[in-house]
């Protein structure tokens, strides 16, 4: 495999980790590990790292080294703000000419969440989190609010990677939103998908803040 593409599958396996928080604020990367896990070279791991640091999902340790970014409450509210613009502006667009196959594929990726929470795979529910606000943005059919929202690197909330009682109810609180957010879809009521997708983002930042 070229070094580019060495690179490229570095890069997109550590930003869903980074976007889906499975990688939490302060963890260091270390290029040795990463090569060994992901069977490539230390410099396709360097190279993705680097990518990533000019992207500002990573930071420079003062020693040197690569860290995941720590978040603040102003980047808390920041994130949020700027979901709301983009994702309320989707829903609007998704509104209009969302179909029976788009509902299913929406209710498919909950059923996967609630699936890979009840198996312990927390990971994986993460991962079909960001899938689920991703797929809203793609039904909207609108490349350039799709580049925006890619090019904005934004991460999740909530750091749901254990199973103590808290993030056990976020993640039936964020299961149970979602599926909200689709029936409102599905019924025709623009209102009530706009109160309910505002409130999911608004309790995210809450429990971001709770849990950090």
């Amino acid at each position: 495999m070229r070094e580019d593409s060495l690179s490229n599958k570095v890069y997109v396996e550590l930003r869903r980790k980074l976007l889906s928080q499975q990688l939490l604020p302060g963890t260091r990367l270390k290029e040795g590990f990463w090569a060994e896990r992901m069977e490539v070279n230390r410099m396709a791991v360097r190279e993705a790292l680097n990518r990533l640091l000019g992207e500002n999902l990573l930071e420079k340790g003062e020693k040197g080294g690569y860290f995941v970014k720590s978040t603040s409450a102003k980047d808390l509210r920041e994130i949020r703000e700027l979901r709301e613009v983009l994702e309320l502006g989707a829903i609007r667009l998704v509104f209009q000419k969302i179909n029976k196959q788009q509902i299913n594929e929406l209710e498919s990726i909950c059923d996967d969440f609630t699936a890979m929470v009840n198996n312990g795979y927390f990971g994986g529910a993460c991962e079909a989190d960001v899938k689920f606000h991703e797929t809203l943005i793609n039904i909207a059919g609108n490349q350039k609010l799709k580049d925006i929202y890619s090019l904005s690197n934004i991460p999740l909330f909530h750091l749901k990677l254990g199973r103590t009682q808290r993030h056990m109810e976020d993640y039936q609180l964020t299961d149970k939103e979602h599926r909200e957010i689709i029936d409102a879809l599905k019924s025709k009521n623009l209102g009530v998908a706009e109160e309910r997708l505002t409130k999911h983002l608004l309790r995210g930042e809450i429990t971001a803040l709770d849990l950090t």
